[in-house]
């Protein structure tokens, strides 16, 4: 891939969870393009592999690590891969993450008459406990757990920096997907929270927040079977000033402003919208 502009992170180490989905992979490979050597965590090794593959073959240097980032023992087995082989942490990329069927409604508004003529329709009183705490998990405390166990070396390095991915959720929650928006406005906060706990220490933490991309997590809220868009697209373009769908490639600059020391040296606890627009726009 062609990065928009180039920063120096020539003998910078990367670690990005969740590295080997589609997001994750264009964040690896813009950071090994900077001159980054790039570990790809993933829960599934194939997909880390594939990922560090492509960047060596571009001339880059990377590695695929498979760990689960809600298995404190897996991250400590893949941080002393990733010291063996690529050295210390400088640069922690948080993109682990997701949401749940279990978690989300069919609803977008509570209709006593729509329930009495579908028993089916799962409404906020069907919620799975299980599957709202499965999201909860993956996004807060698979951001939470990787900045523990690399964010360590960091406090004893200079120029590193933790970088989370929330959400336009976490501004204001979108209907259907409470348990998402939740967890993401959990990883904003928390973002803040630990940008002023590291900053005497010189560790820097930021976050991206991605407005609307079509991803194989979404895709079935946008578009139906035959392809055509829902409803719900209509209402995410009307409330989208530059009136599209952003692509994965878009959120590349506003990422390596974050992890450039040179040009951020004295951002921290900044959660930057990237969203067409989508969160300053009321609808009038």
């Amino acid at each position: 891939m062609a990065v928009p502009f180039k920063v120096d992170l020539t003998n910078k180490v990367a670690v990005v969870t969740g590295g080997g989905g589609v997001l994750g992979s264009y964040f690896a490979q813009a950071l090994a393009e900077c001159g980054a050597k790039v570990a790809i965590l993933d829960l599934n090794k194939e997909p880390a592999n594939k990922v560090a593959n492509e960047i060596n073959a571009a001339g880059g240097q990377a590695i695929g690590v498979a760990a689960n980032v809600l298995d404190r023992e897996a991250l400590e087995k893949a941080r002393e891969i990733i010291e063996k082989e690529l050295g210390t942490c400088d640069i922690l990329l948080n993109g682990a993450g997701g949401n749940n069927p279990h978690g989300t409604t069919d609803d977008e508004f509570y209709n006593v008459e729509a329930v009495k003529s579908n028993p089916d329709l799962k409404t906020f009183f069907e919620l799975d406990p299980k599957g709202v705490g499965f999201v909860f998990d993956l996004n807060f405390l698979g951001t939470l757990l990787p900045s523990q166990v690399f964010a360590k070396s960091m406090t004893e390095k200079k120029g590193c920096c933790i970088i989370n991915v929330s959400s336009m959720n976490a501004y204001i929650p979108l209907t259907k997907i409470p348990a998402y928006s939740g967890a993401k406005a959990a990883v904003s906060n928390f973002t803040k929270w630990l940008a002023v706990y590291f900053a005497k220490v010189g560790i820097r933490v930021n976050a991206i927040a991605p407005g609307f991309l079509v991803t194989k997590q979404n895709e079935k809220l946008l578009f139906n079977d035959d392809g055509t868009p829902t409803s719900r697209t209509g209402k995410i373009l009307n409330s989208t000033p530059m009136e599209r769908f952003g692509e994965p490639k878009e959120l590349i600059g506003g990422l390596l402003y974050l992890v450039s020391e040179e040009a951020a040296s004295f951002v921290t606890g900044v959660v930057l919208p990237i969203d067409g627009g989508f969160s300053s726009y009321t609808g009038v």
